[in-house]
């Protein structure tokens, strides 16, 4: 049976949860303070890991490189990022976002779950494995990022590009996005671990009108934000079309085996019965983003007073683009559903493309298993990241790409990422680094063996 993490463990957690790392649509916008409270604090926390693996630092994301005993090759680059979203409404909150509370079930507080959490988890894992004297037979890099909720353009970006110009491809990427569920997949009562292989697009599309404006007592046919409005109307009640794609059938064949016999049926002739599968998914949200390429207005601003017409009406629709989409095919549609050439379409700021290569590698049974092991019985299946992650910046630079943690979620879970109330239970911790340290093993030299070496003179 696994034990929930000692006080010590969950309230170095705590420490980092208190640091206030947020990021924001601010391009270039860092909380400095913060952010190198957040360092010191990990430079404290683990002192082998800061004497024996090597840092490079990109602003405040840190790259590690724990040397291998063989001189060629890479086993893992384990992603995590340090930077957290803002929290809405704080008072709505059980225990304030960043005072990091720590009780007899759970570690409180905004990146809990995203993403902190790996971040400390995976450092635990190695400064216990330095501790025992181990050293990986292959090289191993720790990527944490620092703007991964801004897209990593300032840090992953830069991180992945000096792995390349190292010559890094690695066995195994293994970053967050899928985790264990329960009572989520539907039909199927026993926890379902999803190893993504890959992640949806990402675009936001930006309307905007120009108008004449004047007196709101002589308003013409329409004004600027009617038409803003109109427009944004017409995308949101035309969503794209729904679509099964391979990995998503891939998932639910491997999910087929605990589904009740109707579903199995239904599965078993899915060449034929994919449109009754995705009219089924997409009755709720979670599954309908596997089967569609979603469309979610987020902003709209226009007008200046209530008596004024509007010169000015502008929105955004944010779009995750499933494979077989792409961010061309999304502005395409929304101009073609909009109908109205007096509105302005155009992408907005970063925008990605889903991943290209959809299926997994050859070091993803390695992780399945170490999942297996954590939480028994769990179904082990495949899936793709609904949201964008840093891993998108290595895709190139590794055998498997892997976006799992072994956490234990059920719906209620899910909805606090992003949302209120995030926290972590004490026993979801010690799987969280329980997985790392069963993980290094996988790739270690016996400490019997390993040559007395520091890492510094590696």
């Amino acid at each position: 049976m696994t034990e929930p993490v000692d006080d010590r463990t969950a309230e170095r957690l705590a420490v980092a949860l208190r640091c206030a790392t947020v990021s924001t649509d601010t391009r270039g916008e860092v909380d400095d303070p913060a952010f190198a409270e957040l360092s010191a604090h990990l430079e404290q926390s683990f002192p082998r890991v800061h004497a024996e693996l090597e840092l490079e630092r990109f602003g405040y994301s840190r790259l590690y490189r724990w040397q291998g005993i063989e001189p060629d090759g890479v086993a893992a680059i384990l992603l995590a990022h340090q930077d957290v979203v803002p929290a809405d409404d704080p008072h709505r909150w059980t225990h304030p976002p960043f005072a990091g509370v720590v009780d007899d079930e759970f570690i409180w507080g905004r990146g809990a779950i995203d993403d902190k959490s790996r971040v400390l988890a995976i450092l635990e894992a190695v400064e216990a494995a330095l501790a025992e004297g181990i050293r990986p037979r292959r090289t191993i890099f720790l990527a944490f990022g620092h703007d991964e909720e801004v897209f990593g353009d300032t840090g992953a970006m830069h991180m992945a590009e000096r792995l390349r110009q190292l010559g890094v491809h690695a066995d195994l990427l293994l970053d967050e996005g899928g985790m264990i569920t329960e009572g989520v997949a539907d039909g199927v009562d026993q926890p379902v671990a999803n190893l993504m292989v890959g992640e949806k697009g990402y675009a936001t599309v930006h309307l905007s009108v120009t108008a004449v404006g004047g007196h709101s007592s002589m308003p013409g046919r329409q004004t600027a934000v009617g038409r803003i409005a109109r427009a944004v109307s017409r995308i949101q009640d035309t969503p794209m079309p729904l679509r099964l794609t391979p990995i998503t059938a891939d998932m639910l064949s491997r999910l087929r085996q605990a589904m009740p016999a109707s579903r199995r049926h239904l599965l078993g002739a899915a060449r034929f019965a994919a449109p009754l599968i995705t009219r089924v998914m997409a009755l709720r949200p979670h599954t309908e983003a596997l089967v569609r390429t979603t469309t979610a207005p987020t902003v709209i601003h226009g007008g200046v007073k209530s008596n004024v017409l509007p010169q000015h009406a502008e929105a955004a629709v944010n779009f995750r683009i499933l494979p077989g989409d792409s961010v061309r095919s999304v502005l395409e549609h929304c101009r073609k559903v909009v109908r109205d050439k007096g509105v302005h379409i155009d992408a907005e700021g970063m925008s990605s493309e889903p991943t290209a290569n959809l299926t997994p590698g050859p070091a993803f049974e390695l992780v399945a298993d170490i999942a297996r092991a954590i939480v028994p019985g769990v179904l082990v299946t495949t899936g793709i990241v609904p949201g964008a992650t840093d891993s998108r910046h290595y895709d190139d630079l590794a055998a498997t790409r892997c976006n799992f943690a072994p956490i234990v979620l059920g719906e209620r879970d899910l909805a606090t990422i992003h949302g209120t109330d995030e926290r972590l239970s004490r026993l979801n911790y010690t799987r969280l680094i329980e997985f790392n340290r069963r993980l290094i093993a996988q790739f270690a030299q016996s400490p019997a063996t390993v040559p007395q070496t520091s890492g510094a003179d590696a």
